[in-house]
């Protein structure tokens, strides 16, 4: 491949939000209804043990959480959380980069803090939305009629949704869902203008 070929550099989504405000929705409206955007999600690495068919490089790097401190210890992350002992999530740099320099967008679904650590370390190569929900009322309602989580688990979210909306302000911009379609919209107009 000679220089003039060389696919133009993506760039990067990052989307966060309170559980239940529809974030994961609106990324695949994004990606199934607007291929032109070229998304891509980043594959992001994990300690945990592979589930069903998927496959290392996939779906997740599957690494053992030996590997995982070694490679956090390197610096090797963007962003990674420890969600209880020895459970590790975490997105590769090299990763995001060879995706990247591939001319991927890619786009990451990811908590408030590794949105604004990995919006910190790409700053203007990036994009931080945040889907808020209407309401933590409304939120709630959202969670009991998803019908998958106890009343216990619900108000955890809902006490970690209070502490994430902490966090909105800290994005480039706030898309509130309270109408699905509405905000599948605004979001769609944000992306396309960042992306040129």
């Amino acid at each position: 491949m000679n220089h003039e070929e060389r696919p133009r550099r993506g760039k990067c989504l990052v989307v966060s939000a309170p559980s239940g405000s529809g974030k994961s929705t609106i990324i695949n409206w994004l990606r199934n209804e607007h291929p032109e955007l070229e998304l891509y999600f980043s594959i992001s690495c994990t300690s945990r043990p592979p589930r069903g068919t998927e496959q290392n490089g996939v779906e997740y790097f599957f690494l053992t959480p030996e590997e995982f401190r070694k490679r956090i210890d390197e610096g090797a992350f963007l962003e990674y959380e420890e969600v209880y002992e020895d459970r590790f999530y975490g997105t590769l740099k090299e990763q995001v980069e060879r995706q990247l320099s591939e001319g991927q967008n890619v786009v990451f679904d990811v908590d408030v803090k590794g949105g604004c650590s990995i919006k910190e370390h790409y700053g203007n190569e990036a994009l931080s939305l945040f889907i808020q929900p209407p309401s933590i009322d409304a939120l709630r309602e959202r969670l009991v009629n998803r019908g998958t989580d106890s009343p216990e688990v619900i108000e955890d979210r809902l006490a970690r949704a209070a502490f994430e909306l902490t966090f909105a302000e800290r994005f480039d911009r706030v898309v509130i869902n309270d109408d699905l379609a509405m905000a599948e919209n605004e979001a769609y107009e944000i992306v396309k203008e960042f992306l040129g």
